[in-house]
């Protein structure tokens, strides 16, 4: 099916909700000292590389990306060709990592490993594997956004903290275990990608906060209305009141969830399971089957620059289930690091692999936050690039770290639960009920095969993958009996 695009500029906005919600701590990342890159290091790519590396680190972040050199051979024969990487070097400041090439359709058939030197000091992490098997997290085949000629192969992204000094290692692995020497070649236009989300936005002066052209807010809205969103508790002194600016990208971003919120708001409120159904215009005497609404971090929340984004929103005509994940880039990061990693892994999925905008419908991180993902209202029907032969008429839910080996926090699990209740049942879905869906293509379903599934699945369901993590997925059926409970059934 093919998906329903809309304009993002000229929404009419609608009246809003303004019941009162305590987001979650945001603060910035810590502060760097600008370095230049070493004489040794490479310089930016070639113009048709869109993630080039960049004379000076943003305010809304930026990335570096640097081809890969070949590797001295190894002295042990019996081990495979050396690969590609790059020796220690100092870099600008960063928080996230990964690797690209120049074929979506390829795969990196190896290791990928990095290790970091933490900003400012002189101490290097030990070797972190980085997953390599990424494809499973894209837009499907043959849709426009899988089409544009933009998308590249690319890693999971790693999130390693602040830091300004990196090595990495690309190991290809034998066609034949047996011979060692033999290995599979590497994709060709490797890079790696180091990604610096930039600075909260509760970290920018106000009149700092809109360099770009923009348009002004509505009339009584204020810098100050949002750091309310963010922190309910009154101020000791009254501040100066200075109208905020928004873009035009960042107003239709926040535009599309109106009637939910105000225009510009950092919070989408919570809402109690009557009030939820009030809103969603249900009849009186009906039985609605619909979760609370929960609390959600909006884009605008979470610092998302909505000018990296492409400008129009991508449906499909509904929700039909939901794919659980896990995002794999570590669970080395702090509740209040969790929009700086968002921010890295939106630029990642735009910048350096090619996507529209940020892959997931959602995200929830390991304190149990919830944040609005893929930009065109966390009401709508949005097609992601979450689960490839699988994201129309689907929503996907990314945790925020790996959960492989690492149990995921029952605060996450519940948030899943919260937000599938309230999600699916807008769409009138039972979290314990079975769907059938048709897929679009993927390395266990073939294009067009009709797939009986859970109405909240993991990642591995649709796709031959680890995602969400066997921890994760294990924690699934509790989340669906909860989901239904909060629902009514």
């Amino acid at each position: 099916m093919r998906a329903l695009l809309v304009t993002s500029v000229g929404i009419t906005c609608a009246a809003a909700l303004t019941l009162p919600l305590a987001a979650p701590a945001l603060s910035a990342p810590p502060p760097h000292s600008a370095s230049a890159l070493p004489p040794e290091s490479p310089g930016a790519g070639p113009p048709s590389v869109r993630a080039a590396a960049l004379p000076a680190a943003e305010s809304a972040g930026s990335t570096q990306s640097l081809p890969l050199e070949p590797l001295a051979a190894p002295s042990d024969r019996s081990m495979a060709t050396s690969g590609q990487g790059l020796e220690r070097r100092t870099a600008r400041p960063f928080s996230l990592v990964g690797v690209v090439w120049d074929d979506a359709e390829a795969e990196l058939h190896g290791t990928v490993q990095v290790r970091t030197r933490a900003a400012g000091s002189a101490s290097w992490s030990d070797w972190q594997d980085v997953e390599t098997h990424n494809a499973e997290h894209a837009a499907d085949l043959g849709s426009d956004e899988r089409s544009s000629g933009a998308v590249r192969g690319a890693t999971a992204p790693l999130w390693v903290g602040a830091s300004d000094g990196v090595e990495v290692r690309v190991r290809p692995e034998p066609a034949d275990p047996q011979d060692r020497s033999d290995a599979a070649p590497l994709p060709e236009g490797l890079r790696l990608e180091l990604v610096d989300p930039g600075p909260d936005p509760a970290a920018e002066p106000a009149e700092e906060a809109a360099p770009e052209p923009a348009r002004a807010a509505p009339a009584g809205r204020t810098a100050t209305a949002a750091a309310f969103a963010l922190n309910p508790s009154p101020p000791t002194t009254k501040p100066a009141v200075v109208p905020e600016v928004l873009t035009a990208e960042a107003e239709a971003a926040s535009a599309v969830n109106a009637e939910l919120a105000p225009l510009g708001a950092s919070v989408i409120p919570a809402l109690t399971k009557a009030e939820t159904e009030e809103a969603a215009n249900v009849a009186p005497g009906a039985k609605p089957y619909i979760g609370p609404r929960p609390g959600i971090v909006t884009r605008k929340g979470w610092g998302a620059d909505e000018k990296l984004r492409e400008r129009q929103f991508a449906y499909t005509k509904t929700v039909k289930a939901a794919f659980v994940h896990h995002s794999a880039t570590g669970n080395n990061y702090t509740c209040k690091q969790a929009p700086s990693v968002l921010r890295s892994i939106y630029r990642y999925h735009v910048k350096s692999s090619g996507w529209r905008d940020f892959g997931y419908n959602f995200a929830v991180d390991k304190c149990g936050n919830i944040y609005e993902g893929r930009a065109g209202g966390v009401t709508k029907a949005v097609l992601g690039a979450h689960t490839l032969g699988f994201n129309s008429n689907t929503m996907g839910i990314a945790v925020l770290g790996s959960y492989s080996s690492t149990n995921p926090p029952a605060a996450a699990v519940t948030a899943v639960s919260k937000l599938t209740a309230w999600k699916l049942g807008l769409f009138g879905a039972n979290p314990k009920g079975k769907v059938t869906l048709t897929s679009g293509g993927s390395n266990k379903y073939k294009a067009g095969a009709r797939v009986k599934m859970n109405v909240i699945s993991g990642h591995r369901d649709g796709f031959a993958t680890e995602c969400p993590g066997a921890r994760l997925y294990k924690k699934l059926g509790k989340a669906r009996t909860s989901s239904a409970k909060l629902q009514g059934r």
